[in-house]
């Protein structure tokens, strides 16, 4: 197992000497969508999507340590229930401890030079989706004056407009734990952190809000989970995009843009483009144009990100 390996992550080697250290070494379509292995500089985070006996993950957790030269590896399990899951079985689902080699409370990483901080024990997620990188690099290469980053996460498109010289960026999101690690990583940048600028609370009622006071934004980024639990209920992105897509239209600006993105293998792009333009006609805007991201060189055949940008009248 350790040759093929080592020839699928030596096809990603040159993305360290270009300024990113955390990527995808070994993506599913490569491994009969058994196992993926994301790197985060020398510690790995190995995420199981087949049902494996203990020896076999401790086997398999080896061959990726060292095919990879790791000092460490981490491992997710990642069933399809696992999203249903995760309140009740945190802990099997993502062990807190490396399943190989050393611990590493956190990494700081860099993508396109940009640095973050990793976590790779804390949770399924690592602070950072490496398949959004494109789509950063987009925000970053085409910032508007404006920006509201919603489902902010790490802050992680947030951190990209304001270092591409956007003067205003807004980042919402429901934890204030994920919204002080956006802080920090603000910070590892340089960049000033005011708590304004972080906005804690549901989307939704953001959305409202905002929309009552009158504030637009030149770009408006939708980066929600495909599935949450919520005290307003359940929301589910195949059923529910177009009308988050209508919210985010109503405090867009003349000729802004809205950034729609969507990790969900179960959603088809014809889908969930048809969901965004049903809430951009809900809104009363058009649609001028769109520009369709992928998931970048590391995600081979990768076909679960959905990422549009959509310029309207």
């Amino acid at each position: 197992m350790i040759a093929p390996l080592a020839s699928l992550l030596a096809r990603r080697a040159h993305l360290s000497a270009q300024g990113t250290t955390f990527y995808r070494g070994v993506h599913t379509t490569e491994t009969q969508g058994q196992f993926a292995l994301d790197l985060a500089g020398a510690i790995g985070v190995l995420s199981l999507y087949a049902d494996l006996s203990p020896q076999e993950e401790m086997e398999l957790a080896g061959a990726c340590a060292g095919a990879a030269e790791l000092v460490g590896l981490y491992l997710k399990r990642r069933p399809p229930e696992a999203r249903h899951a995760a309140n009740v079985a945190r802990e099997w689902l993502s062990p807190p401890d490396p399943v190989w080699g050393e611990a590493r409370g956190e990494v700081t990483v860099l993508e396109n030079g940009v640095p973050f901080v990793i976590r790779p024990g804390s949770d399924l997620s690592l602070g950072l989706f490496a398949d959004a990188r494109p789509a950063r690099q987009w925000v970053r290469q085409h910032p508007p004056a404006r920006v509201l980053n919603t489902f902010a996460y790490t802050c992680g498109f947030g951190l990209n407009a304001v270092l591409g010289g956007a003067a205003t960026v807004k980042n919402v999101d429901l934890s204030r734990k994920v919204l002080a690690w956006g802080q920090e990583n603000y910070a590892l940048s340089g960049l000033a952190a005011p708590d304004s600028d972080f906005l804690y609370g549901d989307v939704f009622d953001w959305f409202r809000r905002l929309s009552r006071r009158g504030d637009i934004f030149d770009l408006v980024i939708l980066d929600p989970p495909s599935f949450a639990r919520g005290k307003a209920g359940i929301w589910r992105a195949e059923r529910d995009y177009a009308r988050l897509t209508a919210m985010a239209a109503a405090v867009t600006a003349p000729g802004g843009q809205v950034l729609t993105l969507l990790n969900h293998a179960g959603v088809s792009a014809a889908h969930f483009e048809r969901m965004v333009r049903l809430g951009l006609q809900e809104a009363g805007r058009q649609k001028q144009d769109a520009v369709r991201l992928d998931a970048g060189e590391d995600f081979p055949g990768a076909t679960h990100l959905k990422a549009v940008v959509w310029w309207l009248d």
